[in-house]
């Protein structure tokens, strides 16, 4: 159940209520019963870790895993390889 998090106008306390999602909306302060306005708050949702979040994107660094990769190939490797053909050359 989410919890919203309320101030009152008249006395400028702030207060949280938990609330379904489908419940009516605190209209008067718990305290002096004066007016609320809903406050806007940060949410807890964090994500951490190595998921597609973090590699799906584009724009973004490679992973260090796949830098290694790149790095460790030598260029000896590379030059014993013939040249691909083109569609010029076919």
């Amino acid at each position: 159940m989410p919890i919203y998090e309320y101030k009152c106008k008249k006395c400028g306390k702030e207060f949280e209520v938990f609330q379904g999602i489908a419940d009516p909306a605190v209209k008067s302060c718990r305290f002096c019963k004066g007016s609320v306005h809903k406050l806007m708050s940060l949410s807890s949702f964090h994500l951490k870790g190595s998921g597609w979040y973090a590699t799906d994107y584009g724009g973004r660094k490679a992973p260090v895993a796949e830098k290694k990769e790149v790095a460790s190939s030598s260029p000896e490797t590379e030059k014993s390889q013939p040249p691909s053909k083109t569609k010029t050359e076919e």
